[in-house]
Formats: C-alpha cells, structure tokens, sequence
C-alpha cells in the first residue's frame, strides 16, 4: 500500500511563492505516474498537473507558466513549484500516484494523500 505525504501548504500573499512536497512510501515510486490536485470550496477537485515515470510534465491551462512539477525518485518525492500565486489558487492540494498512465480524470489515480491547504490572500 502506498502511503502519501504532502507538505509545504500556507498562507501568502499573492504574488509570491510556495512549493509543495509529497513523500511516497510502500510502494516503487519510480514507476508511478504523480499528479497534483487541487479542490476549492464548493467545487470539485480538479487537475493542477502530472509527471510521468519518464519526467514528461503537463499542466492545466490557468496554472500553466507559473507551477512547475518535478520529482526525485532518490528521495520518493514530487514537488509542486507554485509561482507568481492568485487569489484564485487558493485550494487544498493533493498528491496522487498512478500505476498507468496517469492523465487527468481523478479516476486514473490509485492512492491519494491527505491534503495540504493553500490559502493565497488578495
């Protein structure tokens, strides 16, 4: 079973920065497709952006130039570069691993993490 851990989540101000974290453990995080999430009040939880087991990224179109998505898989972790942060980002954030291909729809990923909150002030 593959556990997931998100970190870095807070309050800022927009306009500034902040990177997320997520630490995989139980499970070959290598050949795991990562993706990141994001849910806002009242709304669904909705694609932020995806890493293959190869490095190859994509990203939805309102956060494509300011979040970039990387990982180490010496550490078992995926990053989530937040630049250049709007009011409207404001979301829990959620890290998820994907034993396919792991596109978009939240039905292609396997194991989820917790959460971490992001809250950007106007």
């Amino acid at each position: 079973q593959v556990q997931l851990i998100e970190s870095g989540g807070g309050l800022v101000q927009a306009g500034h920065s902040l990177r997320l974290s997520c630490v995989a453990s139980g499970g070959t995080f290598s050949t795991y497709a990562m993706g990141w999430f994001r849910q806002a009040p009242g709304k669904e939880r909705e694609f932020v952006a995806r890493i293959n087991r190869y490095g190859n990224a994509d990203y939805t179109n309102p956060v494509r130039g300011r979040f970039t998505i990387s990982r180490d898989n010496a550490k078992n972790t995926v990053y989530l570069q937040m630049n250049s942060l709007k009011y409207e980002d404001t979301a829990v954030y959620y890290c998820a691993a994907s034993r396919s291909l792991g596109l978009m729809p939240t039905s292609d990923y396997d194991y989820w993490g917790q959460g971490t909150q992001v809250t950007v002030s106007s």
